[in-house]
């Protein structure tokens, strides 16, 4: 019997990371929702190892006065390493770069306005809740913060089934000594990455920015399983 797309399908090819949200915000229905939909991912034996701490109002203000002090700053304190290393990973970043900055008419020689456009992220790009995502450390963290993902994934489509929006944001992340001294997170729970979720701005000009998808030759090798890639 052939396959039909389902409800899942379409929300997933049109879930976006928008770059601009509107100020509103969401009603705790909504936010409580999100968070139970998260809460169903899967952990490896059930550990459930989020640790979710979600900022709003008049603490997310002056979370995000905090950010950009510590940028300006230089104390970056990140728990985790960004390296992209030499080949089509780092190639795939920098086309993702070239293709928002240009989008913008921010020129690669234009450092100010590179800088000025990536601190958005410590505003939370307007969005009037952010998530910060942290981690236990257990071994080497790898599965850690492969369920930490699973859990973002959901918190990211609950939020697009119900019309929101979310971005996933690494940066966050380079500033956890920050974040964690402002909300007092013991030091031994790592910051892996922040959301900024609320509802994404229709006229923001920025918004209509997507990532591409590379095909899927690239990234899958099937083993005795036919026809699946056929006439792509």
């Amino acid at each position: 019997m052939p396959s039909t797309a389902s409800p899942f399908t379409a929300l997933a090819h049109s879930r976006r990371s928008p770059r601009k949200f509107l100020p509103t915000p969401l009603s705790p229905a909504d936010i409580r929702g999100v968070l139970e939909d998260a809460q169903t991912a899967p952990s490896n034996s059930n550990t459930q190892p989020w640790a979710v701490h979600i900022v709003s109002g008049v603490e997310r203000d002056a979370l995000a006065e905090e950010l950009l002090q510590a940028d300006e700053d230089g104390r970056t304190s990140p728990d985790f390493t960004a390296d992209y290393g030499e080949g089509v990973h780092l190639e795939r970043a920098q086309s993702l770069a070239a293709s928002y900055y240009g989008g913008r008419g921010i020129e690669r020689s234009d450092r100010e306005g590179r800088r000025a456009a990536a601190r958005e992220n410590l505003e939370f790009f307007g969005a009037p809740h952010v998530a910060f995502l942290f981690m236990p450390t257990l071994g080497d963290g790898v599965r850690t913060a492969g369920d930490i993902g699973m859990y973002a994934q959901n918190f990211l489509l609950s939020l697009a089934s119900r019309g929101l929006a979310g971005i996933p944001q690494t940066m966050l992340g380079l500033y956890a000594d920050t974040v964690r001294a402002f909300l007092d997170v013991p030091d031994d729970l790592k910051l892996l990455f922040g959301i900024s979720f609320g509802t994404a701005d229709p006229t923001g000009p920025v918004n209509a920015f997507g990532e591409t998808r590379i095909p899927l030759q690239r990234s899958v090798v099937l083993h005795g399983t036919p026809g699946v890639l056929d006439g792509q």
